[in-house]
């Protein structure tokens, strides 16, 4: 193993050793954790050959989220529509999709639930932190 000098600004440090405490873990190991994870992710080829109008896009929170493709509508968005009781119609409409694009993101998400479902979560407890 080799050491690596690295300077934070203070903002992100505190937020870093407070997520890397929820974890039970040291503010190293969550960095180690953190850059292992952002480089396995650049190395693979993330978009899933089994659904061609799904893609992964880098949101401005950094982190990577399925959309459907030529849009920015989130697989997540298309779930959390269906689970509060719209039609597949409804959902299209609202979005300005044809009723394969919203087909392809309900068979994404049941291929990648635990995925789209974490996305979600994360989300929501940033919500409530707010």
């Amino acid at each position: 193993m080799t050491r690596y000098a690295l300077n934070l600004p203070v903002n992100l440090k505190s937020e870093a050793e407070e997520l890397a405490s929820r974890q039970g873990i040291s503010l190293n190991q969550f960095i180690m954790w953190s850059v292992s994870e952002k480089v396995a992710s650049l190395r693979q080829t993330v978009d899933d050959p089994n659904f061609p109008g799904i893609t992964y896009r880098r949101g401005a929170s950094g982190w990577v989220t399925p959309v459907i493709r030529g849009t920015g509508i989130r697989v997540q968005t298309i779930v959390l529509d269906d689970r509060m009781g719209l039609s597949l119609e409804e959902i299209a409409t609202d979005h300005g999709l044809d009723m394969n694009q919203i087909r392809e993101a309900q068979a994404f998400y049941n291929a990648h639930r635990p995925e789209v479902d974490a996305n979600i979560q994360i989300e929501q407890e940033l919500e409530d932190k707010s």
